[in-house]
């Protein structure tokens, strides 16, 4: 299966040219709900294939102090390092790299474009590596495309697909259909907490 949409020139290009029809301009309301039912502001976050990180600013100016965002396009990154340039480490980390070569433990992973942009085929290699960076009761959160797309990425799926590739590995918290998405993503996304026991 061509992965060739797993490098960082292909992201590049796609920042470099504003092809990112992907972003909402804005925190998603149904993670921006989420996030505010979280007490402690001291936990480590994770936010991979973090794009524009409308949800890190979102958590930053409310006082969540342990934020690390990678992305694989550098020039995203570079970006990002200007945006957020009043932030130093801590409380957000910034990397530029692969995912998949990202080493750490955190309280919660941040799932918002990410795993719709992966090629199909690491799908099980995403669940693994999500599980490898959690910490034991650890929580991996967000939304998932429940709809097919043309070519890809972005890559959909459903609500069945999913709870089948989570459960290998986790506990299944909440999977399902998301009430409170933005209009154009109305009834096609699937709000989940899965829990590393």
């Amino acid at each position: 299966m061509d992965t060739s949409n797993h490098n960082s020139e292909f992201w590049n290009d796609r920042y470099l040219n504003d092809n990112t029809g992907w972003d909402m301009g804005m925190v998603s309301p149904p993670l921006r709900d989420y996030f505010d039912q979280l007490t402690d502001k001291d936990i480590s976050i994770l936010i991979p294939g973090c794009g524009n990180s409308y949800e890190a600013a979102w958590l930053l100016e409310n006082g969540f102090t342990n934020i690390t965002l990678i992305d694989i396009a550098a020039t995203l990154v570079d970006r990002l390092r200007t945006k957020f340039q009043s932030y130093t480490s801590p409380p957000l980390t910034l990397i530029s790299g692969d995912f998949f070569d990202l080493q750490g433990q955190f309280d919660l992973i941040v799932e918002q474009t990410f795993f719709c942009a992966l090629d199909p085929s690491l799908r099980k290699d995403y669940v693994a590596k999500m599980f490898d960076l959690l910490k034991p009761g650890g929580k991996l959160s967000g939304l998932l495309f429940d709809r097919e797309f043309e070519g890809g990425p972005p890559f959909g799926g459903s609500k069945e697909e999913y709870q089948t590739l989570f459960a290998e590995k986790f506990t299944i918290r909440t999977m399902e259909a998301c009430y409170n998405s933005i209009e154009p993503r109305a009834g096609t996304e699937v709000f989940f907490i899965v829990e590393k026991d």
